[in-house]
């Protein structure tokens, strides 16, 4: 497994184009694998590509990838990057990537970490026992932040608790109707809320186009204890959630000394 960053030049047409489309971005992530043909499907429980964008700043835009393969981003360096500077320094090619593995080894129960994912949260609903279910995007922090709560022992880890000093209401919860919302338990944010919608077009050579894509995605930070490594491991390098093609499910872990930005 290797993981991999790269700062985008959000100055070049080529990057505008890039960041306004998930479509095309993940198309450009998934080029960077000579051995990965166009409309390969992952291999279920396997390791696989995930990808994730993280605005630190107006002007600086940091594209992370996990994958099983070690990527060649040149491509990206010549639309989205600094390609001068890059071929003026062949050990800095514009993009920096290094293994994974060891630091997944590293990992055990009773660890701490800070985490960031940005992720699809959704739930089913029906009106009635004879509709089909419906994926539906939930809207709304509290019902994002329970989206999170409700995986994260099948994901190897727990979010961190808030100190009785840091809550702002005594318990950290507070209740609507039979529904108990912990907005303010948990060492949790959610941010960035963005809705995106597209056309998914049926292949690169194709003029018409697809199915309509609507997605909601938010990005989570906060702090987590490790509860299984094993099961960590796999969702490190599998992802949580859906819409992993668009940018979604990868969840990076950096010391809880370091500040917001995530470099695991």
């Amino acid at each position: 497994m290797f993981l991999s960053r790269f700062r985008v030049n959000t100055a070049r047409p080529g990057s505008r184009r890039l960041l306004s489309s998930p479509q095309a971005l993940h198309a450009a992530v998934m080029a960077s694998f000579p051995h990965l043909l166009p409309g390969d499907a992952p291999v279920p429980d396997a390791p696989r590509v995930l990808w994730r964008l993280d605005h630190q700043a107006r002007a600086e835009v940091l594209l992370y990838i996990v994958s099983p393969d070690r990527p060649d981003l040149t491509h990206l360096v010549e639309q989205a990057g600094w390609p001068a500077a890059a071929a003026a320094d062949p050990q800095t090619p514009g993009w920096q990537t290094r293994p994974y593995g060891p630091f997944l080894d590293t990992l055990s129960a009773g660890d701490r970490w800070a985490f960031r994912l940005t992720a699809n949260p959704v739930h089913t609903i029906r009106r009635n026992s004879s509709e089909p279910r419906k994926i539906t995007a939930h809207l709304t922090p509290v019902h994002q932040m329970q989206w999170l709560l409700e995986r994260q022992e099948r994901c190897g880890f727990r979010i961190l608790e808030k100190t009785d000093d840091k809550r702002l209401l005594p318990s950290g919860t507070t209740h609507q109707g039979k529904h108990e919302h912990h907005g303010d338990r948990y060492e949790m944010s959610v941010r960035d809320a963005k809705a995106l919608s597209f056309d998914k077009t049926r292949d690169s050579n194709s003029t018409r186009r697809g199915r309509a894509v609507t997605l909601v995605t938010v990005t989570f930070d906060g702090r987590l204890e490790v509860t299984d490594p094993d099961v960590l491991r796999r969702t490190l390098t599998q992802g949580i959630g859906r819409a992993k093609a668009y940018g979604c499910g990868l969840i990076t872990l950096a010391p809880l000394t370091t500040p917001a930005r995530q470099t695991s």
